[in-house]
């Protein structure tokens, strides 16, 4: 039986503040989770073939690095199997947002991947529960389990403290631009400086647009520009093109740009 096709949307960081590690090993951050209507396909399917084990992964798409079995997706069917009955599927992902890029494609297949999972076999998990799931595959993985049509973010603590903020930017046309480069997020997390003396981004925000080209930043820029000149060209590129605003998202290596 084949479960309802679902979308993954992507997201965009608007401003990202990287205030501290922790004793944890991870870092405090700030950063407004903005969602795009960039998105990946995902379907999942009883599989069919004798002898079906687990979950097998098929990708589509634009290429995805490192073995299909570590996959999200993969590690989410896993988690859930170890709990509840569940039997063999096969899980159809066509990769539409580039991995690497910093539009959290991977976490947002995570997320979408537990609630078809938990539809597909009726597992009748709560809100709560899935969101504990979700916590455990990575620090941004909740922000995508919430309802659609969906809303803007403030995520803390490891990006994984969301707080609803009132952020429309329905007057701008967001643009991407994807350098054809790979950012490892494990490298730019252990390249970054954190610096927690600063305006609360939230303040940040609330500034007009047309000002956020001078206030609002993204602390891994610094660091990613360096080791990678040409994402910095991409930026500069948005603005002569009369961008309003332009930044990395995440740790990149996407870039995006609001024209009015």
């Amino acid at each position: 039986m084949a479960t309802t096709v679902v979308y993954p949307y992507a997201k965009l960081n608007l401003g990202l503040h990287v205030l501290e590690k922790r004793s944890d090993g991870f870092h405090n951050i700030q950063t407004l989770f903005y969602p795009h209507a960039l998105s990946d396909i995902l379907e999942i399917t009883d599989a069919t073939a004798k002898g079906s084990k687990g979950a097998r992964l098929f990708l589509y798409g634009l290429p995805v690095m490192g073995d299909p079995q570590t996959n999200l997706c993969i590690q989410a069917y896993d988690m859930l199997a170890e709990k509840y009955p569940m039997g063999p599927v096969e899980i159809h992902l066509y990769k539409k947002i580039p991995p690497g890029s910093g539009l959290g494609g991977g976490s947002s297949n995570a997320a979408f991947c537990l609630q078809l999972l938990d539809k597909h076999f009726a597992l009748g998990l709560q809100a709560e529960e899935l969101m504990a799931f979700a916590a455990q595959l990575g620090s941004d993985v909740p922000f995508f389990m919430q309802d659609t049509p969906p809303r803007a973010f403030l995520a803390e603590g490891k990006g994984n403290v969301l707080k609803p903020f009132d952020m429309v930017l329905d007057g701008y046309k967001v643009e991407l631009r994807f350098p054809p480069v790979f950012v490892s997020t494990t490298w730019a997390y252990k390249e970054v400086v954190p610096n927690i003396k600063r305006e609360p981004l939230q303040h940040v925000l609330k500034q007009p647009v047309e000002t956020w080209r001078e206030v609002l930043t993204n602390d891994f820029e610094r660091v990613v520009f360096k080791k990678y000149p040409q994402i910095r060209q991409y930026k500069e590129d948005l603005y002569r093109e009369g961008a309003v605003y332009a930044s990395m998202t995440g740790s990149g290596s996407a870039v995006f740009g609001l024209f009015k």
